[in-house]
């Protein structure tokens, strides 16, 4: 069995917004695959092409990008979804996401090295790198500018010539009411509270464009921000358009037992895949409690084909949904009633906690979460550039010189 990934750890994505807001070490919500999975032989590398007819997957890797051919037997596809900026000008050139780890951490650096260029600007050159606008009122968005609306109202006042009234949080949605999986009320609660703490919400608009760092509103308003979250959209992987199978809304169609018609051997999970609920015959949403359920229903149903016995049907219904809002709040939908304030929070953190793979990372998170009681959030600012020699210069056998 081997297991393709770009990265070699498993992201716990529910927290990422806490590490760009310095609420918990970068290391603690990832996890290393070769931990996770000891028993499974994992390829670090990139998926360039899957061919179906030949039961053959191209992986490359390494500084050249160097390619590797991997045969199968049976495949599992869970490549997930990327970001779509839907062709906007100037967003996937400029705009920030939140998806991966470096994000977060990208994020994490630019609004600490806004606050110490803002705090040797003048006035007219301060407001936009003061003013931070999230586009996309679902969980990532609303969870992202709470957590960034909390780290900067406490972080700006380590710095003498910057107050916070200069700073200006935006955060912009093309929907009535934030958070629309979960119900309206819920929805206003959560407006109301990011309103009283500061952040501006803007409903019924969309982000038109983001050029020479004014963010351009379909209001016909335009905002000025160094920094523009981008959380509105995702489209699936390009990968599935190559191939020769039935797709939904770009997202590869499966049976109910998650198995691709057609081709026997090839199964499809998680955001990238469109697989029918039997009770309604609409897909499955592609949440992470659902992608969780599926996987392991389509590792059953996977050795079950191996042995020639019954594969059995996914079935599952959504538990409920739950969102932070800062300032230890939040708001969530469990089993069909609505919690909000501190106990929504408070469920939230152990919901999430106890979904953190092993128990070393569990208890690193709950010390930060601790700490964090105590303490001032970290200002510092983490550089990962190199120098651009060395980025662009590979090294040969002839440039290493041993000397005795």
């Amino acid at each position: 069995m081997t297991l393709v990934n770009q990265d070699n750890f498993f992201l716990f994505t529910p927290m990422l917004h806490e590490v760009a807001a310095s609420d918990l070490d970068m290391t603690h919500i990832v996890n290393p695959i070769r931990k996770l999975l000891k028993r499974v032989q994992f390829f670090q590398g990139q998926v360039e092409q899957i061919d179906l007819e030949s039961k053959r997957v191209d992986v490359s890797h390494g500084v050249d990008r160097h390619r590797h051919q991997l045969e199968y037997d049976h495949l599992v596809i869970g490549l997930g979804n990327i970001t779509n900026y839907y062709n906007l000008p100037g967003l996937e050139e400029h705009a920030l996401t939140m998806k991966s780890l470096g994000d977060a951490i990208f994020l994490r650096n630019r609004l600490i090295q806004s606050l110490e260029e803002a705090d040797f600007e003048c006035t007219d050159a301060r407001a936009p790198l003061m003013t931070i606008v999230a586009a996309g009122g679902g969980f990532a968005g609303v969870e992202t500018i709470a957590a960034v609306n909390d780290f900067l109202r406490e972080a700006v006042h380590f710095y003498k010539n910057l107050n916070a009234r200069d700073l200006r949080l935006v955060l912009v949605h093309s929907g009535p009411v934030i958070l629309p999986e979960l119900s309206e009320k819920l929805g206003r609660y959560a407006a109301g509270k990011l309103g009283q703490r500061g952040v501006e919400i803007r409903l019924n608009t969309r982000v038109l464009g983001y050029r020479n760092g004014i963010v351009d509103l379909s209001d016909g308003s335009q905002v000025p921000a160094k920094t523009l979250v981008w959380t509105a959209g995702t489209a699936p992987h390009p990968i599935l358009d190559t191939l020769p199978c039935k797709r939904e809304r770009g997202r590869i169609a499966t049976d109910r037992y998650m198995e691709v018609p057609a081709w026997p051997g090839v199964w499809a999970v998680g955001d990238c895949a469109s697989t029918p609920d039997p009770r309604t015959g609409n897909p499955y949403p592609p949440t992470a409690q659902h992608a969780l359920r599926q996987g392991r229903t389509l590792a059953r149903n996977l050795c079950a084909s191996i042995r020639g016995e019954a594969k059995k049907p996914f079935l599952f219904s959504a538990l409920g949904q739950l969102a932070a809002i800062g300032k230890r709040t939040g708001v969530a939908q469990i089993f069909g009633m609505n919690f909000s304030g501190f106990i929504a929070w408070w469920l939230w953190r152990t919901i999430y906690l106890s979904k953190l793979p092993r128990l070393e990372k569990k208890c690193r998170v709950a010390l930060d979460w601790t700490l964090d009681l105590l303490f001032s959030k970290d200002l510092v600012q983490f550089t990962t550039a190199h120098k651009a020699e060395l980025r662009s210069r590979e090294f040969a056998p002839d440039m290493l010189e041993l000397k005795s």
